[in-house]
């Protein structure tokens, strides 16, 4: 995710502050150099760095802090509610029109940004909500684009308005409007064209669909590994057409960040999503108090939790019984495995879970040092080769199967064997542990079942 290298300057940043016992206002000034430079070069708008510096330091060398018994706790407290409130500070829901009234949304971004791909995405959020959305195609400049969206709309099952021949943006958003209208849907979300660049070309565009039909909301997809260029690209929409909300796309590369913790502060337009993947399903709700827990290495459990109970929906509740009931039984079959490792990739996958919870300490580097993608998906070829016998039975394994399977999935026989080894090792593992799935807990168990081993170490790989 963005802000790792700014979490990790951070995070020993405080770890010194810890390591003073009492802190000084020298103490302060030389860490605040510090956490200056680190946003600095994460990007962030160096007019909203110096007023956030000034706003931490004014709180930070009070005598409560200083003279307090645990001061350096005290100041990455106040890091956190300043960041939070940059941006801030309250998270912001996006609104519809009250009762049967359709909502209007025109999305807007420069060529690139995202704004098809975060079309589809907010349609297929909306639905999950019993909201019934049309997607209209007003790109008619970008070759594709309207296939594109089509593309979009039919894996979101969701349906696409698209253009006659001849027909200008303004025309074909009023057609789109008058149709959501007559045929029942609760929002149309008017997909316009971009440009590599501002021009004055795209503005006169956009302001002459919200000439043309009443836009409810104006919504600005925002890059955010374009870094600064991303907050100068806000600014000018947000005074040329007027923004109501922003979304955030790719805060999942490799990006330092510093869009997220600027925009705000510099439009005064509230970030109302990130898109943190490329699956349809990639998109979160932007809750500023959250962010700041993640970029300060705090983790993000409630995200976590989300994340959990959505990929709980997504599992037949008869199918999650079973599973469990077995789980306690001690017959977790390699289906299971299946299904828990399909669980963990809607979840966002096992490095990305890893991120959101407290105290791991891990950084990019480690991170991908800990999980093997790679050998993840060696490991799924392994159990995708066996008979549908063998998946359901992990006793029929003999060493003639074992070759098949090594000669099917294209792995070495020694990694099929340590694969089902390790298999059989957390099977036992939760026979000892009733308490994790209801019944009662041994003392001493550890309650991360197949997790365990050195820190950043875990099984099948």
């Amino acid at each position: 995710m963005a802000f790792e290298s700014l979490t990790e300057k951070l995070s020993n940043i405080f770890s010194s502050l810890r390591g003073r016992g009492k802190l000084s206002e020298k103490d302060v000034d030389a860490a605040l150099k510090e956490v200056r430079m680190a946003l600095l070069e994460a990007d962030v708008n160096f007019r909203v760095v110096k007023n956030f510096v000034a706003s931490v330091r004014e709180r930070a060398v009070g005598t409560e802090v200083l003279s307090g018994l645990n001061p350096a706790q005290t100041v990455i407290r106040i890091v956190d509610e300043e960041m939070t409130q940059l941006m801030g500070p309250d998270t912001v829901e996006f609104t519809f029109q009250p009762g049967k009234q359709l909502t209007v949304v025109m999305m807007c971004g420069l060529q690139g940004s995202g704004k098809t791909t975060t079309s589809g995405k907010l349609a297929g959020l909306w639905k999950t909500k019993g909201k019934k959305t049309l997607l209209a195609a007003l790109d008619i400049y970008r070759p594709a684009a309207i296939k594109q969206l089509q593309v979009v709309g039919e894996q979101q099952k969701t349906e696409v308005f698209t253009p006659q021949e001849g027909q200008r943006p303004p025309e074909i958003a009023k057609n789109a409007v008058a149709y959501a209208a007559a045929n029942g849907f609760h929002a149309v979300i008017l997909d316009t064209a971009g440009r590599l660049q501002i021009d004055d070309d795209m503005m006169a565009e956009l302001e002459e669909i919200k000439k043309t039909v009443e836009v409810h909301q104006t919504l600005l997809v925002v890059d955010a590994m374009t870094g600064q260029e991303a907050v100068n690209v806000a600014k000018t929409f947000n005074e040329r057409i007027g923004v109501d909300g922003i979304i955030l796309s790719k805060l999942d590369g490799d990006t330092r960040g510093g869009a997220a913790l600027s925009v705000r502060a510099v439009t005064g337009r509230p970030i109302l999503y990130a898109g943190m993947g490329e699956k349809l399903s990639d998109l979160e709700q932007f809750y500023p108090d959250r962010m700041a827990s993640r970029i300060l290495g705090m983790g993000d459990v409630l995200t976590l939790i989300d994340k959990a109970q959505a990929a709980a929906k997504e599992q037949d509740e008869k199918a999650s019984k079973e599973m469990a009931s077995r789980v306690r039984k001690g017959k977790f079959d390699y289906n299971d495995y299946l299904e828990s490792m399909k669980q963990m990739r809607n979840m966002g996958g096992l490095s990305s879970i890893l991120g959101m919870l407290p105290g791991m300490g891990l950084n990019k580097a480690e991170l991908e040092g800990a999980i093997d993608e790679k050998q993840l998906a060696k490991i799924e070829a392994i159990v995708l080769s066996m008979t549908p016998e063998e998946r359901a039975n992990p006793k029929l394994m003999t060493p003639q199967r074992k070759f098949r399977i090594a000669k099917g999935s294209g792995n070495d026989i020694a990694e099929v064997n340590r694969f089902i080894k390790q298999f059989e090792q957390m099977q036992k593992m939760m026979k000892q542990m009733p308490g994790l799935f209801g019944g009662k807990r041994r003392r001493g168990g550890n309650p991360f079942g197949g997790f365990g081993g050195r820190r950043g170490k875990f099984p099948f790989g």
